[in-house]
């Protein structure tokens, strides 16, 4: 079988059935785990699949959201990455806003003791990573938590996000294009994120190759209101060409 016929293949059974595992489509394709991940790479490189731990399933099922727990096992070494190059922009002293998604969630895990940070955040997982840790100042915004997100949305979360100002946010994407910016599929939570650019003074997203050239439901922000995109080295460069020319920051990891 000749790569563009497996290819077909494999997305084919993914559509069908909303997965794919690379250790049965070695199985079923004749081939070596190793061949099947190098398809999995180059196809979600296309926009065609998103990986996950131990195989892939296709973009127009990921854009349903799926719960933090299993996006949390989805390009695990990217969004690591993402989060140490997030620690450049840290303000000593100051203050950061922390969006709910799981490169922040990376990012809140590896925050130093020793810049006396304030940090606020509308997530509940990153909250709790932060509480009781030493040299964090920790603010935690109310609202309706998401059962998808396990963020704090409405109004609650809205009104305290109106009397911030904050050095950096660190913004979580679900989709970044030049033409429509950063998206996210639910309305509440692109609100939010809103807010979250909003109240600070330097806007930050954070976002693994996956998420470029994809579009969600809901605009968060222009790429003019963002100030820089930190991103992993699998992006594709003619995404980072087409930011740059724009006026953006882009930083690869």
């Amino acid at each position: 079988m000749y790569a563009p016929e497996r290819h077909r293949a494999i997305l084919d059974t993914a559509r069908i059935a909303g997965r794919v595992e690379v250790k049965n489509l070695a199985r079923q394709l004749d081939v070596t785990p190793e061949t099947i991940r190098r398809d999995l790479t180059l196809l979600e490189r296309r926009g065609l699949l998103l990986r996950a731990h131990g195989g892939a399933i296709p973009i127009e099922r990921s854009a349903i959201e799926l719960p933090v727990a299993e996006r949390n096992t989805v390009n695990i070494e990217a969004k690591e990455a993402i989060a140490r190059a997030a620690l450049a922009e840290l303000p000593e002293g100051g203050s950061i806003l922390l969006d709910a998604g799981t490169s922040t969630i990376r990012l809140a895990e590896m925050l130093p003791a020793n810049l006396g940070l304030t940090v606020v955040t509308n997530s509940i997982p990153i909250a709790a990573a932060l509480i009781g840790r030493e040299g964090i100042d920790l603010h935690v915004l109310g609202g309706h938590v998401r059962t998808a997100t396990l963020a704090a949305v409405g109004p609650w979360t809205w009104d305290s996000l109106g009397s911030l100002s904050v050095d950096v946010a660190f913004i979580g994407a679900n989709g970044i294009t030049l033409e429509r910016g950063v998206t996210t599929p639910d309305v509440d939570e692109a609100r939010v994120k809103s807010a979250f650019v909003s109240a600070a003074r330097r806007a930050v997203v954070l976002a693994d190759h996956s998420k470029f050239g994809r579009e969600d439901f809901s605009v968060v922000a222009p790429l003019s209101a963002i100030d820089a995109v930190i991103t992993d080295s699998l992006v594709d460069g003619d995404f980072v060409h087409e930011f740059e020319g724009f006026g953006l920051e882009v930083v690869v990891a």
